[in-house]
């Protein structure tokens, strides 16, 4: 008896390889068929870009604090010794004009711009050439009279009336009164300089519907804030707070406060008013220092570079420990330094920073190295590589990238105005708005008749809230790294 196929079936068996054996899933004839058979393929997502968040930065230098107040103001106090930059009103007449403070901030006898100088003070006056110590016979607000030591003035001592603007730098180093005279007239006070910071609002969201919570796939997931399972929304709802977290650190980072004209995002045109935020780089672009220096082009340059920072540190706080985070370009760069110097500084770092333990550096990502009287613990910044993050702005950002941040360790001792006391604090932390009714360092709540019984919604609806901002205290011991 003879067997015949039914018209469109073809039984006989083929060793070939055709597309048609094989389930195309981005066929619209197929594309629901995942779903309702097992095929034999990888049921777990594939995370390509690694661990993609970025947070953590903040957590490793600096800590959080409740503020109950939409600013946080604080006041840094000014140096202790008195250094001037003059120039000279009549040199023969011993008179100096004193046109800034050693940190370039202006005096013009103006009210809250006076210098500290007073009779009877010993100072030493110099210029390009010279140096001498004087005696201050008498002072204006923004005038001092002084006397030389070795000389009738200073214009046959050799100074010159034609010296340019600023061109002195006076010291005050003593004083020096006769027997059986009154003390002093007048004294100085300590001079504050005032900052603040605002809070910002900042919001994320995520929605899924009740039949989409309730489905169940063929791939495991896994969020980057631990969950697993094999519900697609438990990684998007898990993306989304991750996200939201990285969004806290990059803000805190990178915000500006808002320009102020009418027009303007700040302005007060009528509209809704975004008055921004002083992020990290921000505030060091401001009063800290910023460096070109340790490019990798060659070791013996980046070291000189690399002691150009340590001498604007030695101008500075001179804080010995200080935490390094930069690129990986940088990181090497430095790791060719220091291999320059056979294996300078092995071995006689502190790592005071990390409980004296090396051990706990290294795990936490971080390689020390001394030089000079300063500590410092290395790490590479995932944020300034990241081609998703701030690392994508680098490649084509030329001399602007940013390269890194050194930070001090420690804390710093200011004055708060609203507590109305000196307190130590972390040179770097973040402010967040909480009371006894809220706290908004991070908010979560859910909506919806999934998950929550709000409303009569059919979805699931989280929401993410944080009211924050950042403090940079003392940033004149921050280096920016361009």
């Amino acid at each position: 008896m003879a067997i015949t196929s039914a018209s469109g079936i073809d039984a006989a068996p083929r060793k070939q390889t055709l597309s048609s054996n094989y389930i195309d899933f981005t066929s619209a004839a197929t594309e629901g068929w995942a779903q309702q058979y097992l095929p034999d393929l990888m049921a777990q997502e594939a995370e390509i870009y690694g661990k993609r968040t970025i947070a953590g930065f903040l957590a490793q230098v600096g800590a959080e604090e409740a503020s109950a107040s939409d600013r946080v103001i604080w006041s840094e106090q000014g140096r202790l010794h008195l250094a001037y930059k003059a120039t000279n009103e009549d040199v023969s007449a011993n008179i100096f004009t004193v046109t800034a403070d050693v940190d370039g901030n202006t005096i013009d006898g103006s009210a809250g711009n006076i210098h500290g100088m007073r009779v009877g003070d010993v100072v030493l006056v110099s210029n390009a050439s010279l140096t001498l110590r004087g005696y201050v016979s008498a002072k204006a607000d923004a005038t001092a009279t002084i006397l030389p030591y070795g000389a009738a003035n200073f214009d046959t001592a050799g100074f010159s009336d034609s010296a340019g603007a600023s061109a002195y730098r006076i010291l005050v180093i003593g004083s020096e009164f006769e027997k059986g005279t009154d003390g002093r007239s007048a004294a100085n006070t300590p001079k504050f300089t005032s900052y603040s910071n605002k809070h910002i609002i900042m919001k994320d969201y995520y929605e899924v519907s009740g039949s989409d919570v309730s489905q169940v796939g063929w791939v495991e997931v896994a969020g980057e804030e631990g969950q697993s399972g094999y519900m697609w929304y438990l990684k998007a709802a898990g993306d989304t707070r991750a996200r939201f977290s990285d969004y806290l650190e990059m803000t805190m980072l990178e915000a500006v406060t808002a320009h102020a004209d009418a027009g303007a995002i700040g302005g007060t045109d009528g509209g809704a008013l975004q008055d921004g935020t002083e992020g990290l780089f921000a505030a060091i672009e401001a009063r800290g220092h910023q460096t070109t220096g340790v490019t990798g082009v060659n070791a013996a340059t980046d070291l000189a570079e690399f002691d150009a920072i340590l001498a604007a540190f030695d101008a500075n706080g001179a804080i010995e420990e200080n935490m390094m985070f930069v690129n990986r370009g940088t990181s090497l760069a430095m790791d060719d330094m220091l291999a320059s110097m056979n294996s300078y500084g092995a071995g006689g770092t502190s790592y005071g920073v990390f409980d004296n333990s090396e051990d706990m550096a290294l795990n936490l990502g971080f390689s020390g190295f001394r030089r000079g009287s300063y500590d410092f613990y290395k790490s590479d910044f995932r944020y300034l590589n990241d081609k998703a993050t701030r690392g994508g702005i680098n490649d084509i950002a030329g001399s602007a990238a940013i390269r890194g941040v050194i930070i001090p360790a420690g804390v710093s001792s200011v004055y708060d105005q609203q507590l109305g006391k000196n307190l130590k604090r972390p040179f770097l932390h973040v402010r967040y708005r909480a009371s006894q009714t809220d706290d908004r360092r991070m908010k979560t709540w859910v909506t919806g008749s999934v998950g929550a019984t709000t409303s009569a919604l059919d979805a699931m609806q989280v929401h993410y809230l944080s009211e924050r901002c950042l403090i940079v205290q003392g940033a004149n011991n921050f280096m920016l790294m361009n």
